[in-house]
C-alpha cells in the first residue's frame, strides 16, 4: 500500500496517520514482540490477538512497515560523514517518508523503538501498511 492510499483511507475514516514521534512514543513502552521474521510466517498475520502487546495498541511490531506522517530527514544534530559514505546517506534524506515497526520479513534483533526506514510515498512494496491515529 502506498502512502497516498494509506493517507486517503485515514481521511475517509476521519483519522490520520501517526507522526514519527507519536509512533516512537508508543513503541518505547511496548516490548518487541510480533510477527517478525523470527516467527517464520513470512506473511502478514493481521488480527492475531496472541501477538497484541496491549488492548490499546495492537500488533505494533512486525506484519507490515507502518507509514508515518513524517518526512524522512536527519535527526537534530546529525552530521553527514565526509566522503562517499556521507554523500550516499545524504541523498536519501529527500522526498521520502518514514516507516516504522518492521515487517514479517524483518529480524526482531534489527528493530528497536528508534529504528526507522524510508520509502517514496508512491512505493507499494516490502510489506507497507499503516495504523490510524485520532486526537484524544
Amino acid at each position: 500500500m502506498s502512502y497516498y492510499e494509506a493517507d486517503a483511507f485515514a481521511r475517509w475514516a476521519k483519522a490520520r496517520l501517526p507522526t514519527e514521534a507519536e509512533w516512537e512514543l508508543a513503541a518505547v513502552e511496548t516490548p518487541i514482540s510480533g510477527n517478525l521474521l523470527d516467527l517464520g510466517l513470512m506473511q502478514p498475520a493481521s488480527g492475531n490477538q496472541a501477538l497484541a502487546p496491549s488492548p490499546a495498541i495492537k500488533q505494533l511490531w512486525g506484519d507490515v512497515w507502518e507509514w508515518c506522517a513524517s518526512s524522512y530527514g536527519p535527526y537534530p544534530g546529525f552530521r553527514a560523514l565526509s566522503g562517499s559514505l556521507g554523500e550516499y546517506n545524504g541523498k536519501f534524506m529527500l522526498n521520502q517518508l518514514v516507516v516504522r515497526g518492521g515487517s514479517c520479513v524483518t529480524w526482531a534483533e534489527h528493530v528497536r523503538p528508534t529504528y526507522r526506514s524510508f520509502f517514496y510515498p508512491h512505493d507499494r512494496w516490502q510489506f507497507l501498511g499503516f495504523r490510524l491515529a485520532k486526537e484524544a
